[in-house]
């Protein structure tokens, strides 16, 4: 999973980088349009791989892993024309948006909007992505067009139904509504999923609080499909993030921090992006795995390895619950709760697996 944090400039987003990764990189803002991007790759925490690993004791216990891209240069107007180049290519390979929003004062750092004003900031970054996606939309409808007048009643019916959907797509942008909010059916939203097209990515919307917490439901009404909106103190979250286990703790209680920020984002993440986590265990390795909620155990079978998809005979599944209820795989096999499964299988969240391939 790799999500890309963008925001205004001053909104923070580097120190919520630094909250979610744990590193430490300079938070003095970049101004609007200079592109750069800072990329780190974290482990999603997970007790359950914990419980695992201390059941089995592998050579290598791994977890599942998180990559996020802080990207900076985004501002009103930068899409002018539509994006492209590097940029372009780094915000429409990200499976989904951390859009961090400004909400703390600080005369020391000033709003480049003067006020403080979550919606307004929102909408500024959402018609840039707005518009990105029509130039993309206009550009493909062009060379559809082309492609019709030379072959005429020649054309493929894949040319003619994608030419209609860009259509519709195109008068669906021009409403001024993310590509979120456009029911399609699933084999039209597999079609233009290659395009990139950026307001078709889940948000969450991070609210940047300063060293006072607030209620964010006052903050933003944004009614929108694949959102989130959660609210992180940032500067305080980034300080957590640099210290040792125990003094954290400590550091959580004293300000009332029931969850760490770098852990409610990656659960909100997983949610939003309808992810979820299988585990494969062993003497050599206890693995967990993410795949979409709804793979079936040859899908499952192909996030480990492609062989093992195209050679997939059976899964043999156990639920993480019963296998710790029964303290060991020897003793949830006599009581029968070890079960064989076949291509249809829908791999639920927390099963345990084991591929039965042949080539």
């Amino acid at each position: 999973m790799r999500l890309g944090i963008i925001g205004l400039p001053n909104s923070g987003k580097t120190t919520i980088f630094n909250a979610l990764t744990g590193s430490n990189i300079d938070t003095v803002a970049s101004g609007g349009g200079r592109f750069e991007v800072h990329t780190a790759v974290v482990n999603v925490p997970d007790k359950r791989v914990d419980q695992l690993s201390a059941l089995y004791d592998p050579k290598k216990t791994t977890y599942t892993q998180v990559t996020y891209a802080d990207i900076a240069g985004l501002d009103k107007g930068v899409a002018e024309g539509g994006l492209k180049g590097q940029f372009r290519n780094e915000l429409a390979q990200v499976d989904g948006f951390l859009h961090v929003v400004r909400v703390f004062p600080d005369d020391n750092v000033p709003h480049p909007y003067i006020d403080i004003d979550p919606a307004r900031d929102v909408d500024i970054l959402d018609s840039e992505f707005l518009l990105t996606d029509l130039v993309a939309v206009e550009t493909r409808i062009e060379r559809l067009q082309s492609e019709i007048r030379v072959k005429g009643r020649n054309v493929s019916q894949n040319v003619s139904s994608e030419y209609e959907l860009m259509q519709q797509i195109k008068e669906f942008l021009e409403s001024e509504k993310p590509l979120r909010d456009f029911d399609l059916p699933p084999d039209q939203e597999k079609m233009i999923r290659g395009y990139g097209f950026l307001t078709l990515k889940p948000v969450l919307i991070v609210l940047n609080m300063g060293d006072e917490a607030v209620d964010t439901t006052s903050l933003l009404n944004y009614e929108h499909q694949d959102v989130r909106v959660v609210g992180l103190q940032g500067k305080i979250e980034a300080e957590i993030a640099q210290l040792d286990p125990e003094d954290a703790a400590m550091f959580m209680e004293e300000y009332g921090i029931s969850e760490r920020g770098a852990d409610k984002v990656i659960r909100l993440s997983y949610e939003l992006l309808a992810i979820q986590s299988f585990f494969t265990v062993g003497e050599d390795e206890v693995r967990a795995w993410s795949v979409p909620i709804g793979a079936t155990a040859p899908e499952a079978a192909g996030a480990i390895h492609s062989d093992l998809q195209k050679g997939f005979i059976r899964a043999e599944v156990m639920t993480f619950d019963d296998l710790i209820a029964a303290g060991s795989e020897a003793a949830l096999k006599s009581t029968g709760k070890l079960r064989l499964e076949g291509r249809d299988y829908v791999v639920k969240d927390g099963d345990i697996v084991h591929i039965r391939f042949n080539l």
